[in-house]
């Protein structure tokens, strides 16, 4: 078959498994979402064996960067001077600015793929209920975004590399 029909289906079909354990037996540790944007990175990084590898290095290293930069927004006093708004802007902003930096590091060259994991992360702490508290994430559990996130990343860059391979069988030489 062609390619673009061989990727379609390789891409349906392993979408249809991702999907299957995160809602089913990896539900709430596997988060699909997470996933599928480490999934759409790999192919943007060249869908080869680089890019699995850059997928996963810089996507966890953007979420250890989030995670860093979490644990210090719950630092911040509630009646700190000038708010909270105003620190946690800083304080992101300077975590930015280490992850972006960090790049001279040729492993963590793709800053793209670090700030979808760090994106992520925060997508995690900011929607999901009671998530954005020191408890949650200094316990070693599948509720800390360090742990959860990082391993949807690592799945989600695995099922990219093999819904290419698979296409890569399917396709007319």
């Amino acid at each position: 078959m062609n390619s673009l029909t061989a990727l379609s289906l390789s891409i349906a079909i392993l979408s249809g498994v991702a999907t299957f354990l995160a809602v089913g037996p990896l539900s709430g540790i596997f988060f699909i979402w997470a996933a599928t944007i480490a999934w759409a990175a790999y192919f943007f990084l060249g869908a080869n064996q680089e890019a699995l590898k850059n997928t996963i290095v810089c996507g966890i290293f953007g979420v250890v960067m989030a995670w860093l930069t979490a644990i210090q927004l719950t630092n911040i006093a509630p009646d700190a001077v000038l708010g909270f708004p105003f620190w946690a802007a800083i304080i992101v902003a300077f975590s930015v600015v280490v992850l972006c930096l960090a790049a001279v590091v040729p492993a963590l060259a793709s800053i793209p793929t670090s700030v979808l994991g760090y994106s992520a992360t925060f997508a995690y702490l900011l929607q999901t209920p009671d998530k954005l508290n020191k408890e949650i994430l200094l316990n070693a559990s599948f509720d800390n975004p360090l742990i959860v996130i990082s391993i949807s990343i690592v799945v989600g860059a695995f099922f990219g590399h093999f819904s290419g391979q698979l296409s890569a069988k399917w396709t007319k030489a």
